[in-house]
């Protein structure tokens, strides 16, 4: 019954972690297509929900390889998981509120290699796997993404450069709703899977799956609920960080930017890769602002999101080893790992509500306001700096 009663937390605050994935990363496909108006904030949020859920039904690679190349299984406890879990929604949590673009994938690997050091040894961590299938990706993805989005950036404003402005950037609206859309049916084959991974790696260790096999159907769908459910809930912090604060986008570059992070993340995953899609989807706004010609790049902005993205693993393993040592004190560990777990994202919640950011302000301005200054600063530095050129609506801001 006590075993019973742990896998069950498990799988739940698991699908919570979906979840604050889904809201988390629907910017990395619908942060450009509302910060140009070629789709509205409501209609893109909805769009994504439904492809979210669609793209994490299509493929279970992803979660093979979390399930089952990872981690020692045979050393692995659910109270372990948990402790992972614990680390990866809290960092999600702690980022989104600050309106910064970090991984939820990396904030996921570093909440479990974290507990699973804690809980079970280093040498329960498969480190070439961890080398080859997540810090190798993390490296180039985001690379690969930025070339081809400023060279597709590139040719398509020398292709487009006699045709009508008017009839142009119409085109152009539907094409980058289109790739959008695209990304998110890839965010959902990558990242709806690492959730399906964790529940699978929770029954194999629970003794309620055999080691080897992939996740249940019900996994499947309960994984891919969650993150849709989660990416309809918007994640608006983080969009206006990524649709305002790094390049002011184009439709062209918006159109570019979603083809070469489709192209990305749909080749990672069908590897098996763990592949954060927010820094592909990162990689390639970056790569579209230097493809266009007089675009301003705020280097500043995306040096803060590097900084974020490098303390991601270990930010998120120091909490999840934290969280080990509390989740191995038996039961009474466990329930109150979880008051903890609820208490922090609440006061999370609450702080957010200072200066809230929802649909109907988004796009007022690319600050995000956490107490009574941008956070970080240089985006409030970034802001006067281009004031000059375009003053920033300042209604709404959070």
């Amino acid at each position: 019954m006590t075993l019973l009663f742990v896998v069950i937390a498990v799988i739940v605050v698991a699908l919570i972690f979906d979840f604050t994935n889904g809201f988390h990363d629907s910017a990395n496909a619908m942060a450009g297509p509302i910060a140009t108006g070629a789709l509205k904030p409501r209609t893109a949020v909805i769009i994504a929900a439904v492809l979210n859920l669609v793209g994490a039904c299509l493929s279970t690679e992803v979660a093979k390889t979390i399930s089952n190349g990872f981690f020692d299984e045979s050393l692995i406890t659910p109270a372990i998981v948990l402790a992972g879990l614990t680390g990866a929604i809290m960092w999600n949590l702690f980022t989104w509120l600050l309106g910064l673009p970090s991984s939820s994938s990396h904030a996921l690997f570093g909440g479990l290699i974290g507990a699973v050091i804690v809980g079970a040894g280093v040498q329960s961590v498969n480190g070439s796997v961890v080398v080859s299938k997540v810090l190798l990706p993390a490296i180039a993805a985001p690379v690969v993404a930025g070339l081809a989005a400023a060279l597709a950036t590139r040719i398509l404003y020398r292709a487009t450069r006699k045709t009508s402005s008017a009839h142009s950037d119409t085109g152009f609206k539907y094409g980058q709703a289109f790739t959008a859309s695209l990304v998110a049916l890839a965010h959902g084959t990558s990242d709806g899977q690492k959730t399906m991974g964790v529940i699978t790696l929770v029954l194999i260790s629970a003794n309620m799956q055999a080691a080897g096999t992939g996740p249940y159907w019900w996994v499947v769908l309960a994984a891919g609920l969650a993150i849709g459910i989660g990416t309809y809930s918007g994640g608006w912090r983080i969009m206006r960080t990524m649709g305002k604060g790094i390049v002011e986008i184009e439709t062209p570059q918006g159109s570019a930017a979603g083809a070469a992070a489709t192209a990305t993340i749909l080749a990672s995953s069908h590897l098996g890769f763990g592949l954060s899609t927010t820094h592909v989807a990162t990689g390639a706004i970056l790569g579209s602002g230097v493809g266009r010609r007089g675009s301003e790049v705020r280097w500043s902005v995306a040096r803060t999101m590097l900084v974020a993205w490098l303390l991601t693993l270990p930010a998120a393993g120091l909490v999840g080893g934290l969280a080990a040592l509390l989740a191995d004190k038996g039961v009474g560990g466990v329930i109150a790992l979880l008051v903890l777990l609820g208490i922090g994202s609440t006061v999370i919640w609450v702080v957010s509500r200072k200066h809230a950011v929802d649909h109907t302000n988004v796009t007022d301005s690319r600050e995000v306001m956490v107490l009574a200054a941008a956070v970080p600063d240089t985006f409030a530095a970034d802001s006067g700096r281009d004031s000059a050129d375009k003053p920033a609506k300042t209604k709404g801001a959070a």
